[in-house]
């Protein structure tokens, strides 16, 4: 059987770095293989890539084809990302886990929103009588998440609010704990966040609401928070559109812009778990995971830490291994060390359950 060298080095944990790797069956081993040819791969090795936060089978308006699906995981694979949890798709895309060449997923059902309280055709849309059969249905669908939507503007306000009363979160966070599943919520006002805390949520996506009142609560629940850098980018462009007819909302929208990068920094220095994610998909392009680790770093995590909350760090937290004795060869074959360079993270060499794919 024909064996990849890595040269290395290799990054297998922050700080921790290996001299050379193998792969024999599409998985790493430490230990030289006896008697079999190899081809010989040099350059710095990191663990494939995490968009912890990204939407696979949707488009601006909701559910695309296959071919589109396709598209946009290889787009992704091709930037690096190996390994995407699916925060949300009205598609089925289960027949991606049969293709050897196309990333790992991590699939969290569909999203669940309030009536007319989203962007129409992604999410199932429900009302509070009826969350918790529908969590039971998403938490069966999915790979062990359930996507909630938390807040989202409402009209009547003309202004962010929050979806759901707190018992009702409270009862479908329970559903969904009790069938082994996580949930995260997409957050971005302050109102909520402590109803999230209440109900026991896992994870809050976006996170632009949280402020010094409630950090401290998030960081001692463990709440694990993906602020999607690239996407609250988006935010003064939503703010111009919607300043017309809610002039509060767009405010509001361009004051969480503003203080973004404090806020990151902040939830990163309370120990709360940070990680990179895009929320490609619905508006914004696939492939943009380099992308939000610069954004990472313009917040001030350090490059390490940037690349933790896209490798290491990600990968235990999906349950998925990074660089390790026996594991799937999903990895990046780099020109430098990208703790040093984020840039060379531009150009990899894709090597996906031990076979060079992509570079």
């Amino acid at each position: 059987m024909d064996v990849l060298h890595l040269g290395g080095p290799l990054l297998v944990g922050p700080g921790e770095v290996v001299g050379q790797a193998w792969v024999l069956g599409g998985r790493l081993t430490f230990e030289r293989p006896a008697g079999a040819s190899t081809t010989r791969l040099d350059g710095w090795v990191l663990p494939g890539l995490v968009d912890a936060h990204c939407h696979v089978g949707i488009g601006p308006t909701g559910e695309v084809d296959d071919a589109t699906s396709e598209a946009q995981a290889r787009t992704d694979r091709d930037a690096g990302a190996l390994l995407l949890r699916d925060a949300g798709s009205a598609s089925q895309t289960r027949w991606i886990d049969e293709r050897e060449d196309l990333p790992r997923i991590v699939r969290a059902g569909r999203h669940l929103a309030r009536t007319r309280r989203y962007l129409r055709g992604l999410a199932h849309e429900v009302e509070p009588e009826d969350l918790v059969e529908h969590v039971r249905v998403q938490a069966r669908r999915g790979d062990g998440w359930v996507k909630l939507v938390g807040d989202w503007i409402d009209r009547s306000r003309g202004d962010l609010a929050p979806c759901w009363p707190v018992d009702v979160l409270a009862a479908g966070v329970a559903a969904a704990h009790e069938l082994g599943a996580r949930v995260t919520v997409h957050q971005f006002g302050e109102e909520g966040v402590e109803d999230l805390l209440t109900a026991g949520v896992d994870g809050i996506e976006h996170g632009t609401g949280i402020t010094a009142a409630t950090l401290t609560a998030v960081a001692a629940a463990g709440v694990a928070v993906v602020p999607t850098l690239v996407n609250i980018a988006t935010f003064p462009g939503i703010a111009d559109r919607g300043e017309a007819r809610f002039p509060r909302y767009a405010a509001h929208m361009r004051a969480l812009h503003e203080r973004r990068y404090e806020n990151v920094a902040a939830l990163h220095a309370a120990g709360v778990p940070v990680f990179a994610g895009t929320d490609a998909g619905s508006v914004l392009p696939h492939g943009l995971v380099v992308d939000e680790l610069h954004e990472l770093v313009a917040a001030g995590l350090s490059r390490t830490a940037a690349l933790d909350a896209a490798t290491w760090a990600a990968r235990r937290w999906l349950g998925h291994p990074a660089l390790a004795e026996g594991a799937s060869a999903d990895l990046l074959v780099l020109d430098g060390d990208p703790r040093a360079d984020l840039g060379v993270l531009r150009r990899p060499r894709v090597v996906l359950r031990g076979r060079l794919v992509h570079g």
